[in-house]
């Protein structure tokens, strides 16, 4: 199915629970909930202007501007909210296009990495969401029976468990019993971490800790400095909070 559909299905129940855009969910204006972040397929909504227009911010935009996007509902919801009466002018794609054509004003679009809009002389001027693909689930379960809420819960509960894991690490390690206080410094964990004897450890104990992937081999190092060894770091398939 394509992605902008999902929503749609969604809420009129062809579908239980959907994956799609946050970005989607918000422009379908359906009964349909963002259930979980799953956190893959960041993007920004932006708004835009092209680089010689001198428009650094949606407050410098004359009244009446015209605005091209492929998320009118949106669009016209954000200047709105932001007290900017705006034209919208809906299209279908390659938005990016519509300033040198003199359709458009500005423009409000997906952005990534913001090279389409380096290419085609454009800025990001303000970001109206940070979208990701998020679980979706109608908003409206009146009708649901028990068997299908638990089943909901266990399916949210188990990619749940899965998005807290991404990019956490399991470490252990055998530390100097006298400097746990730097290790807690160290390796804080969720809720600090786990201390355990060792049988014939001597002034060692072994501690075990969730931590971040992404500072491991610095958080290892600081370890040793304090004495650490045995340290072993596994990755984390599921993680309950």
């Amino acid at each position: 199915m394509r992605a902008q559909d999902i929503p749609e299905l969604v809420s009129d129940g062809a579908a239980d629970v959907g994956i799609t855009g946050l970005d989607l969910i918000e422009e379908s204006g359906r009964l349909a909930e963002a259930r979980l972040d799953l956190g893959f397929g960041r993007c920004r909504l932006a708004v835009a202007a092209r680089d010689e227009s001198g428009i650094g911010s949606i407050d410098e935009l004359p009244e009446g501007a015209r605005v091209a996007t492929t998320f009118p509902r949106v669009t016209e919801r954000y200047f709105r909210d932001a007290g900017k009466h705006i034209e919208i002018v809906p299209i279908s794609g390659a938005a990016e296009i519509a300033p040198h054509l003199g359709i458009a004003d500005i423009i409000v679009d997906l952005v990534s990495t913001g090279s389409t809009l380096r290419v085609n002389g454009l800025r990001e001027v303000e970001t109206i969401l940070t979208s990701t693909a998020h679980l979706v689930v109608s908003a409206s379960r009146d009708g649901w029976d028990a068997a299908k809420r638990d089943a909901l819960e266990e399916l949210t509960t188990a990619l749940e468990s899965v998005v807290a894991a991404r990019n956490q690490r399991y470490l252990m390690a055998n530390v100097p019993r006298a400097r746990l206080e730097e290790v807690r410094q160290v390796i804080p964990g969720i809720n600090g971490p786990t201390v355990i004897d060792i049988m014939n450890g001597g002034e060692h104990v072994a501690v075990h800790a969730v931590v971040p992937a992404a500072s491991v081999y610095r958080t290892i190092t600081r370890l040793k400095a304090l004495g650490g060894q045995g340290i072993l770091v596994t990755r984390i398939e599921r993680l309950m909070r």
